[in-house]
């Protein structure tokens, strides 16, 4: 063994000791990856899933075409029909099926049976999808969309929109997109409601209503507005929530911060501001309470959604960050210095958190354009909080907003490398994340 891979490997010894201390959680590490900047350590919590712990990562490079002019979110920028694909075939492989028609009624046959229901989707019952429109007015009631920064990339949408029509049979009109924060903008609105999209809802913060029966109720005491979910949330009885893979100013947004655009209170355009929850989120350090958390376990959210999805077509480092064609094509394998032209879907809210993560912290186009997550290890803090909600590290007693204590919300680990990018299910282990690309 060479004196430099030795360093390294006390380096992340010592890194694991600091942050963890003497937690059983970590009693053993093992030692398989020398370049991630996370602390390795064996799964916390367990899967969930049709395929516990699945994440299903779908490359395609073909999928993006831009050459760095114009806006990022130009249609023409991408291939529809390769993303359909994209969409489709990962709806299959989530629940290990011939086709996506299969793969959705698996989805929901499974979500059903973990209520103690039978059945699959029925037609009426309403799906809400949560998407990430961050950088759509942000500052002001602009629905033109022309903007630099991230938002939910628009074929991706109208893509996923398709497959629940056309797949899984869901009428138009059952479906809202929504995010309770932000104004959609109209060139987005219009493609995903023509053709056979006709009837499917969008709900901003200019038409969002608050349900007042269902206010959020922390699991941690401390001053701030009081918030509502908004009714589009309350009526539906499946949630899809489809965020960006990118980091943030305060670390990491992913599935977990995309329901920060999840409730309503008395400022419209940053109600996570009036709530008082990002005092959490900029301590940057380990074993703290997290709103994220208690977001994830909701008994309105959480507990409704039947998928989770990043969309990591084009990439940002951060929410209010300019998207290039320099801090958008990524260094690491396969990307090779390219667009990251992906998406990752599962069922499992902390499994497809930590993949995220993972390829967000070693990207080093990120740590280039975004120094809040350069080597900082602590952006994990909601993922472990969550992976180990029965006896969080914070010490924390997480409910589900409704009065019961959350027991698992999924199961949290990190790769081995960056590399070959394998998790504990990937060599053979009964717990931990699986990793497919396809």
């Amino acid at each position: 063994m060479t004196i430099s891979k030795l360093t390294s490997i006390i380096a992340g010894l010592l890194l694991c000791s600091t942050v963890f201390g003497n937690s059983s959680a970590n009693k053993n590490i093992s030692i398989q990856n020398n370049y991630s900047i996370f602390p390795i350590h064996e799964p916390y919590g367990k899967g969930i899933g049709i395929n516990p712990g699945r994440v299903v990562w779908s490359h395609n490079t073909k999928s993006v075409n831009w050459d760095g002019k114009g806006y990022w979110w130009n249609i023409d920028n991408f291939d529809e029909d390769i993303i359909i694909n994209m969409v489709n075939n990962s709806i299959a492989k989530i629940a290990e099926k011939q086709n996506a028609k299969e793969g959705w009624n698996s989805i929901f046959v499974y979500f059903n049976q973990s209520k103690n229901k039978t059945g699959g989707y029925q037609k009426g019952e309403k799906i809400a999808i949560k998407v990430n429109i961050n950088g759509s007015a942000v500052f002001d009631n602009d629905t033109s969309g022309k903007t630099d920064m991230s938002y939910t990339n628009p074929v991706l949408l109208k893509s996923l929109l398709l497959s629940l029509v056309e797949e899984a049979n869901v009428n138009p009109s059952d479906i809202t997109v929504y995010d309770v924060s932000r104004l959609f903008p109209d060139y987005m609105i219009e493609m995903c409601t023509s053709g056979n999209l006709k009837g499917v809802n969008f709900v901003g913060r200019n038409n969002a209503t608050a349900d007042k029966n269902a206010s959020i109720n922390w699991s941690y005491n401390f001053k701030g507005a009081t918030n509502y979910l908004p009714t589009c949330v309350t009526e539906a009885k499946y949630i899809i929530n489809m965020a960006n893979l990118k980091g943030h100013s305060y670390g990491i947004t992913l599935c977990g911060k995309n329901h920060f655009g999840s409730f309503v209170n008395n400022n419209g355009m940053r109600p996570p501001e009036e709530a008082n929850i990002h005092q959490f989120l900029t301590k940057n350090q380990m074993g703290n309470y997290s709103p994220i958390t208690d977001l994830m376990g909701n008994y309105q959210l959480g507990e409704k959604t039947v998928l989770y999805i990043l969309d990591a077509i084009i990439c940002a480092p951060s929410e209010g960050a300019s998207i290039t064609i320099n801090n958008s094509k990524w260094k690491q394998k396969p990307f090779n210095n390219y667009y990251t032209a992906s998406i990752f879907v599962s069922q499992d809210p902390v499994a497809i958190d930590s993949v995220g993560a993972d390829f967000i912290i070693n990207e080093p186009i990120i740590a280039q354009y975004n120094k809040t997550l350069e080597n900082n290890a602590n952006v994990e803090n909601y993922i472990h909080e969550a992976a180990l909600v029965s006896k969080a590290p914070s010490g924390n007693i997480y409910y589900n907003g409704n009065g019961k204590k959350i027991e698992n919300l999924g199961v949290h680990e990190h790769w081995n490398n960056p590399n070959s990018k394998q998790y504990s299910r990937n060599i053979g282990k009964n717990e931990g994340i699986e990793l497919i690309k396809i």
